[in-house]
């Protein structure tokens, strides 16, 4: 099904077109650009924010997150981001790939350990020493994207960020490098992935038991112990963060809504939701 999102951030105007692009900078923003989110907005492209200044706590798909300058804050396409906390002197440059352009960074990373890493850790700590560095590496961005008339600029993007990863980005990583996963660990994060997939479709739990080749009980048993909630409650938490996300930012009716996430019905997904939310999902529309 298509439908289109209202953006409550304080973008350009030309946001659909950024969004078709491979990449795309923004460099120097303030407090305001994520002040102005009220409501869980989900992200259509691979982010990934470089904090220069200030502080900020905010939710990335449900995970709690206190972030301190500097850092770098990776939100991923379909990720849900929601800010709880800005500080006044917030400053961050921001990148934005396209999933084509994201999925051939892939292909330069994907057997690499550095790419588990960083697909674990969505926020790292920047050295203030690598702190030129990332200007530099946005200077280079301007010039690529200011030469239209090179026909391969994405290529030359490209390789300039995979070699940024393999100059500097790496060593945000390196605190864990020598991190052991243990098996509730691998258990939990695979759980997760499943869940981001099939919880439209997929909200009892003996199918996530079923694909991880363990019982109902042994699974929500070690979610509770990895992360505070039960397998059924994280099934919970995603369909409400999509429920609310399409009630603020989508231009579907709620029995669209309700079609979309597979409620047999509107009338059970409005019991559904009040029973977790605590308001029918007319009542949060209107909120």
């Amino acid at each position: 099904m298509n439908y289109g999102y209202n953006y409550n951030i304080d973008l350009p105007e030309d946001v659909p077109t950024i969004l078709n692009q491979d990449f795309w900078v923004l460099e120097d923003i303030g407090p305001e650009i994520l002040s102005s989110i009220n409501e869980p907005v989900k992200f259509s492209a691979s982010t990934w924010i470089f904090v220069k200044s200030g502080e900020c706590v905010a939710d990335i798909n449900l995970i709690n997150h206190e972030i301190k300058s500097p850092a770098l804050v990776t939100v991923e396409n379909s990720q849900i981001l929601q800010p709880k906390y800005i500080s006044a002197d917030f400053k961050a440059s921001i990148l934005v790939m396209s999933k084509r352009f994201r999925d051939n960074l892939f292909l330069f990373m994907s057997n690499m350990p550095l790419y588990t890493i960083m697909s674990r850790h969505s926020v790292a700590k920047i050295q203030t020493d690598t702190l030129p560095q990332i200007d530099s590496f946005f200077e280079q961005c301007q010039r690529i994207i200011a030469d239209k008339e090179n026909p391969y600029r994405s290529q030359a993007f490209l390789f300039e960020l995979t070699s940024f990863i393999f100059r500097t980005v790496y060593k945000w990583f390196e605190p864990y490098k020598d991190e052991v996963m243990t098996n509730q660990g691998r258990m939990s994060d695979q759980f997760l992935i499943l869940a981001q997939k099939h919880f439209k479709q997929q909200r009892f739990l003996d199918f996530y038991a079923q694909k991880l080749e363990v019982t109902p009980k042994h699974l929500s048993r070690t979610l509770k112990s990895q992360t505070g909630y039960t397998a059924v409650e994280w099934i919970e938490r995603f369909v409400i963060l999509e429920a609310k996300v399409l009630l603020k930012s989508s231009n579907l009716n709620i029995q669209q809504i309700s079609d979309e996430l597979n409620f047999p019905s509107q009338s059970f997904f409005g019991k559904y939701f009040k029973k977790l939310t605590g308001m029918s999902p007319k009542e949060f529309r209107n909120s």
